[in-house]
């Protein structure tokens, strides 16, 4: 039944052409997505074919500590204490609430959750890393344990932009406009660069953690020899364990080479837990307080309990793809491709072979990524460089499981710090390398857009 499902759809009577059903699209994590539990829960179930020994070891000791929070050190519960002296959230759900993306502040007063703020200053570390503002370090923590001062307080509001499509009909558009209220140690620096980044979903990250390097080089068109106007790059960033520079993969910007030192960096960032990956806390010269705060032990977690929580992630399956076939959703899966979506947000790869998790060794996989750094235009732009990344370039984010966003997480924010609220509103957002296929989109019929949006929202 399935193969008869793809072919060319061109028989429906209105003369609209329609894309096919390849082979496979509606398991977007190959053998590994999960078909079981969908609707709120798509998100927390471990890949489908997960052998016993890895679900025992990793996916459930991996998801407790994800999920519980973490305690001031010193504590009776040692394997858990060792948070902050400053933070951002007491726990990795926190943020990726059931696995899935956080949202900005939605309030003028709203305290930041899910969202968090970054710091940088002009140069580069001594291996091409952004430089950390000496005062309040790389990132701007609202969160700290009793008698260290809190870092300050982010605020947020928006700015309505009001647009019309060329065929008259009217949209409005949410400008982020971002104060900074109770700095502990002074008004920032003029020069300190300031970047927003939401969380992001985390299913699915094993499964672009496998995905080749010569896979994301062949995709790279740095100077755009073939001229259709994209130049996808690689952004080569320091990778601490190997001790080289490796083709970048995740963070809004690329900025980590693998799952692993994703999961270092938010531990030590946003929990202020250090592991063997990141032993200090981002406690800078003038924070004396912050230095001073006892630990859980250095590192405050061990490399076994570091190796499961990793893997638990790695392990996080991607949902199945539902009304794959409907024959609306067909016509906006040929829009956007002709259109020039899948410039960057390339469907399908396949993943090589993994010797520690055999789980995810060669699947095909439908991710609606390339992995690389795009320029998106000014109106996107932050002052914030990373590695090769400059401020006006990003990360093609992947699409899959975005059908679930609304029932896991209550929310449809979008784009690296969710100022979107929405699939369309992403889209008018688009600049630069993308901004042909924004003004193609919003030249399209009314039921046109909305096929495309809709096929979008269908992955």
């Amino acid at each position: 039944m399935l193969g008869a499902l793809a072919l060319l759809i061109c028989c429906f009577g209105d003369g609209k052409e329609r894309a096919e059903v390849e082979s496979g699209e509606w398991l977007p994590g190959g053998e590994t997505t999960n078909t079981l539990l969908l609707g709120v829960n798509a998100y927390i179930r471990p890949v489908s074919n997960i052998t016993d020994a890895h679900e025992l070891d990793f996916f459930f000791t991996g998801n407790a500590f994800f999920n519980q929070p973490w305690v001031e050190a010193p504590s009776s519960t040692s394997a858990r204490d060792g948070l902050g002296p400053l933070f951002n959230a007491r726990s990795c759900s926190a943020c990726h609430p059931k696995d899935g993306r956080g949202s900005p502040a939605l309030e003028p007063d709203e305290d930041f959750v899910s969202l968090l703020i970054r710091f940088s200053r002009s140069g580069s570390s001594d291996v091409g890393g952004p430089v950390p503002d000496p005062i309040y370090g790389h990132q701007l923590q609202n969160n700290s344990l009793p008698g260290v001062p809190t870092e300050g307080r982010p605020r947020l509001r928006y700015e309505e932009l009001a647009g019309v499509y060329p065929d008259g009909e009217t949209y409005t558009l949410s400008k982020p406009v971002y104060s900074f209220t109770e700095l502990a140690y002074g008004e920032l620096d003029a020069a300190v660069r300031w970047s927003p980044r939401v969380a992001p979903a985390v299913y699915g990250i094993g499964l672009l953690d496998t995905i080749s390097s010569e896979r994301l080089e062949a995709l790279a068109d740095p100077d755009d020899a073939n001229g259709d106007g994209i130049s996808g790059r690689v952004n080569r960033v320091w990778n601490v364990r190997a001790g080289e520079h490796q083709p970048g993969r995740f963070g809004w910007k690329g900025e980590h080479p693998t799952a692993y030192q994703q999961t270092v960096s938010a531990f030590v960032g946003d929990l202020g837990i250090t592991t063997s990956g990141a032993l200090k806390d981002d406690c800078t010269s003038v924070q004396a307080d912050c230095l001073n705060s006892p630990d859980g032990g250095e590192p405050e977690v061990t490399d076994e309990m570091l190796v499961k929580v990793v893997n638990y992630v790695r392990l996080l399956a991607v949902p199945m793809r539902q009304r794959y076939d409907d024959p609306d959703i067909l016509r906006g899966k040929w829009l956007f491709n002709s259109v020039g979506c899948a410039s960057c947000h390339v469907p399908n790869h396949r993943t090589q072979k993994v010797s520690d998790l055999e789980e995810l060794t060669e699947q095909n996989i439908w991710p609606y990524t390339d992995l690389l750094l795009h320029d998106m235009g000014p109106e996107l732009a932050d002052e914030h460089a990373v590695f090769d990344a400059a401020g006006s370039e990003w990360r093609t984010p992947a699409l899959w499981g975005i059908s679930y966003l609304k029932a896991v997480n209550k929310h449809e924010r979008l784009l690296h710090d969710g100022r979107a609220d929405g699939i369309e509103e992403a889209i008018l957002w688009h600049g630069g390398e993308a901004a042909s296929a924004r003004d193609q989109f919003k030249n399209l019929s009314v039921d046109d857009r909305r096929h495309l949006i809709d096929f979008v929202g269908s992955l």
